[in-house]
C-alpha cells in the first residue's frame, strides 16, 4: 500500500517543479566562471547563451542581432563582433562588465577574444 501512494506523490512533486505558473519568468542565472552570457531580454532575462574564450564563435540565431543584455564573468576582455558588408565592427566588453539594456546587441553576430581585425563600432 505504501508504494502505491509513493509514486503518485513523487509524480505530483515532479509536476510541481516542472510546471511554473503562467506568466512567471525564471530568475536570471549568473554566467559560469570565465564566460560572458547574452540574453534576448533586458535585465538578463529571456533566452540566453554564453561564450567562453578563447576563439571566435557565431552567436545562435536566437540572439543574432537580438541581444538586449549581457553579463561578463570573464577575467579578460572579449569583443562583440558585427559582420557588415565588406568590413566588420567590434565592441569591447570589459572583464566583469554588464549591461541590462544594451543597444549594441542589435548588431551582435559573434563573439571573440580578439578584435578580428575589425573597426571600432
Amino acid at each position: 500500500m505504501f508504494r502505491r501512494l509513493a509514486l503518485p506523490g513523487a509524480l505530483l512533486a515532479a509536476v510541481a517543479v516542472l510546471g511554473a505558473a503562467p506568466g512567471t519568468t525564471a530568475a536570471p542565472t549568473a554566467p559560469a566562471a570565465g564566460s560572458v552570457c547574452f540574453w534576448t531580454g533586458a535585465g538578463q532575462h529571456g533566452t540566453s547563451w554564453c561564450y567562453t574564450p578563447p576563439g571566435y564563435t557565431d552567436v545562435p540565431e536566437s540572439l543574432h542581432d537580438k541581444a538586449a543584455s549581457f553579463r561578463s564573468d570573464a577575467n579578460t576582455a572579449v569583443y562583440a563582433i558585427d559582420w557588415a558588408r565588406d568590413t566588420c565592427y567590434y565592441r569591447l566588453i570589459r572583464a566583469h562588465d554588464l549591461a541590462d539594456n544594451w543597444p549594441w546587441g542589435a548588431r551582435l553576430d559573434g563573439v571573440s577574444d580578439t578584435t578580428m581585425g575589425c573597426e571600432v563600432g
